[in-house]
């Protein structure tokens, strides 16, 4: 990574809110063609989210604790604050001086920028404005949020301007929290309906719809230059399972996310 940062454009993409079974069955169907066509030999990596709902979460991988490999470790981390003792940071590890990684790419020059999704992004009051604000560059609009059927391509439509906007030379940070697979979700699935509520399948409908938009934003990101992507769920969410509903709780289906890291190479 320290070779990666100051030479290729980095993104950040949290697929807030989706579940690794899901993930991991729509890539195998073939139901993912473009994010599994992305996927280093197809498949998603299984990790444990550092957190259990979206604000911790992102609080820990912006600090440099991304989702952590299912398998006993430990596990070198791509990018880390330097921390005395610290077992997971190695020589090929990123350490910065500054609490979070955000300030310390744009110490190294990089344009820091932040597509907001759910909640947590919306500064429409002071909680909503913590992640945010560690960007030099923030935007949120009503469309990008959970209650928008077209919020991806929104979001994604905003970070094309973003990147069309910068000199050749300005290396770019973008972070992007697709909002799309939080609930509400149903209003992916053709047929459902408010009443019917939120499921499996239309949270599958979800990342599907995702899917149909997220060759846009790739192509966009690597325009320029290459692009190193780190592709993930802040955490999972329950729909009845063992008796639970939502996330910010203590089940396998919110702690196990679908994670993947790729590079993408520069348009022709």
């Amino acid at each position: 990574m320290n070779e990666v940062v100051g030479r290729d454009d980095l993104l950040l993409l949290t697929l807030d809110t989706l579940r690794y079974d899901v993930a991991v069955e729509l890539a195998a169907a073939g139901r993912l063609p473009n994010l599994a066509a992305r996927l280093p030999g197809g498949v998603w990596e299984k990790r444990h989210a550092p957190g259990s709902f979206t604000y911790a979460s992102h609080q820990a991988m912006f600090a440099g604790f991304l989702p952590t490999p299912a398998a006993p470790g430990p596990h070198p981390r791509l990018f880390a604050s330097r921390f005395a003792g610290s077992e997971t940071t190695a020589g090929r590890t990123f350490v910065f001086d500054t609490p979070d990684l955000v300030s310390a790419l744009a110490g190294r020059g990089y344009r820091t920028v932040c597509v907001g999704g759910v909640g947590f992004f919306n500064k429409q009051g002071a909680l909503g404005s913590v992640l945010p604000g560690l960007f030099q560059e923030s935007h949120w609009e009503q469309e990008f949020s959970v209650a928008s059927p077209t919020s991806f391509e929104a979001q994604v439509a905003r970070a094309e301007e973003v990147v069309a906007a910068l000199p050749d030379e300005q290396r770019l940070f973008l972070f992007l929290n697709a909002s799309a697979l939080h609930q509400p979700n149903w209003f992916h699935l053709p047929g459902a309906t408010r009443e019917t509520g939120d499921s499996l399948a239309t949270h599958a409908a979800a990342l599907e719809y995702i899917d149909r938009h997220i060759g846009r934003l790739f192509a966009a990101m690597s325009a320029r230059r290459r692009c190193f992507a780190v592709v993930c769920s802040d955490h999972g969410t329950t729909y009845g399972d063992d008796g639970y509903t939502g996330h910010r709780l203590g089940h396998e289906a919110v702690w196990t996310v679908p994670y993947s890291h790729f590079f993408l190479e520069p348009s022709a």
